[in-house]
């Protein structure tokens, strides 16, 4: 299993990976993307803004990287960075399939990504992803599945992932919406000729919404390695946005919003990866001093008051605008 390599770095931030959703494409719903990305949003501008930050997070630890289908040319600018540095064999790269970007490199499309969880559509994203990495690919995740998710029922489809998974290949999901630990059970419950399908897990966990933890926490003890997105969710808990509890701790410990914020998630034993969706350099130091942050039992109280209802939150986040 590739996540093995994660296992035995002995960097503070080998627990944290780098996902290019917010770099891939010009358009996305975090918050403050106009002072992140500024006006220029080409192809080249963001496929040299993240190959510094891919060589950033290298150079400081990081060996997870995390990409999509639907992040724009997240996977072809990091397959251009893989290529350019053959040197680097140690990083783990995952990738996810499910949705299509369709918002030609626009920021006011009407659509920016279309899901279908389809067999049809897992061929092709897959000759798609591996054109572009090939043999560097190590994490294929079904994106964002839900309960409903024809994913979870498909016996064909998961057959060929099996297949997958026999070439060397690990297979994981991904979750969203309000009924993430809903569709964690599920997916656990997924095998194919009595072994289980799944060997990762890759859901939305921060200090604003938390209801898949448990359902994290029996993956984790089923022997899937744990990777944690949006963090951050979305910008709310950056320094701009951030709730005056969280700030309150944040000046207690002297690092940024961001570090406190993913602090929190590492502290938790099932957490194997924690994701940095740093759009910048000062966003990706900053994030990186999660690991060495130290919070009190008093500090996690009080941060465990920030928790909403996931339907709040999951509502909140949808009505997010691309910027």
């Amino acid at each position: 299993m590739p996540f093995a390599r994660l296992a035995t770095a002995t960097t503070p931030t080998s627990h944290i990976g780098l996902g290019l959703a917010a770099v891939g494409r010009p358009g996305y719903i975090n918050l403050g993307r106009e002072q992140d990305l500024g006006e220029n949003r080409s192809v080249e501008a963001l496929r040299e803004r993240t190959h510094e930050l891919l060589d950033a997070a290298y150079a400081q630890g990081v060996r997870y990287f995390d990409v999509a289908r639907s992040y724009g040319r997240s996977e072809e600018f990091l397959a251009g960075w893989l290529a350019a540095r053959s040197e680097i064999d140690d990083v783990v790269v995952g990738s996810k399939w499910g949705y299509t970007y369709t918002a030609g490199w626009s920021t006011d499309a009407e659509r920016h990504e279309v899901k279908d969880h389809g067999l049809a559509t897992y061929e092709r994203q897959r000759a798609e992803t591996g054109e572009l990495l090939g043999g560097r690919l190590d994490l294929y995740q079904i994106h964002s599945v839900t309960p409903d998710s024809p994913a979870l029922t498909d016996k064909e489809l998961h057959a060929r992932l099996a297949e997958a998974a026999a070439g060397g290949l690990t297979v994981g999901f991904s979750t969203s919406g309000p009924a993430q630990a809903d569709a964690i059970r599920a997916a656990l419950e997924v095998t194919v000729e009595g072994e289980p399908l799944f060997r990762t897990v890759q859901s939305t966990y921060n200090a604003l919404e938390t209801s898949a933890g448990p359902a994290l926490a029996e993956a984790h003890d089923a022997g899937l390695t744990v990777i944690v997105k949006e963090g951050m969710a979305n910008g709310r808990l950056a320094a701009p946005h951030a709730p005056d509890t969280l700030r309150s701790v944040t000046e207690e410990t002297g690092l940024g919003c961001d570090a406190v914020a993913l602090a929190v998630i590492l502290r938790q034993p099932w957490a194997g990866v924690v994701l940095s969706g740093a759009a910048t350099l000062n966003q990706l130091a900053s994030n990186l001093h999660a690991a060495v942050v130290d919070l009190d039992l008093e500090q996690l109280t009080r941060l465990a008051t920030l928790v909403e209802d996931p339907r709040a939150y999951w509502e909140r986040r949808g009505q997010l605008p691309w910027h």
